[in-house]
């Protein structure tokens, strides 16, 4: 007895909680009385709600701010998390939602280490297969998405290069405002 309760207790395989997720996704892409123009305000909140369900915000920020992510105090941690959020959503929402009923094949999940996955999926559209890696933790009993990579692009290293330079000439203050700018559009 005491044996078995060494053992890591996994909430459910980490390719059934990204499955699940993706099928959530899915279904609000697919929901016809969410077709058209109209609905896209309402589309982009459920949207929204599964992300935060799916995702780990603040393991998402601190591992693409990697090392520079200690440089921020934590009222600007909290800023970066949202900021960043705003910037994903902006460079990725129109993607999602021009979603046109591509296939997706969840193809097997790898441990990394107790708590931490990969998931291995393809969307197969008419043209060709694109394969997409789920980086996933578990944190608080739940399989949550820390990393995304998109044809060997990790969302990650992407946007770490990016902020890093960034960071090599500016503060955390400048970053901060220059991230406010991208979000206002500016």
């Amino acid at each position: 007895m005491f044996l078995l309760s060494t053992l890591p207790v996994y909430a459910g395989a980490p390719l059934d909680a990204v499955q699940t997720n993706v099928d959530k996704v899915l279904e609000v892409l697919r929901d016809p009385k969410l077709k058209g123009e109209s609905a896209k305000g309402i589309k982009k909140e459920k949207l929204e709600a599964i992300y935060e369900q799916m995702f780990d915000e603040v393991e998402l920020s601190r591992r693409t701010l990697g090392q520079n992510w200690a440089k921020l105090d934590p009222a600007q941690q909290k800023e970066f998390i949202q900021l960043y959020r705003q910037i994903l959503e902006k460079a990725y929402i129109e993607k999602i939602l021009s979603y046109t009923d591509e296939k997706i094949i969840f193809s097997k999940e790898s441990m990394l280490s107790n708590n931490q996955a990969e998931v291995q999926t393809k969307i197969i559209t008419s043209s060709k297969e694109i394969p997409i890696f789920y980086k996933v933790i578990l944190k608080g009993g739940t399989w949550k998405v820390y990393d995304v990579v998109i044809e060997n692009v990790s969302l990650v290293q992407n946007y770490r290069s990016q902020f890093n330079s960034i960071l090599v000439k500016n503060t955390p203050d400048q970053l901060l405002e220059i991230l406010r700018k991208k979000v206002k559009g500016q």
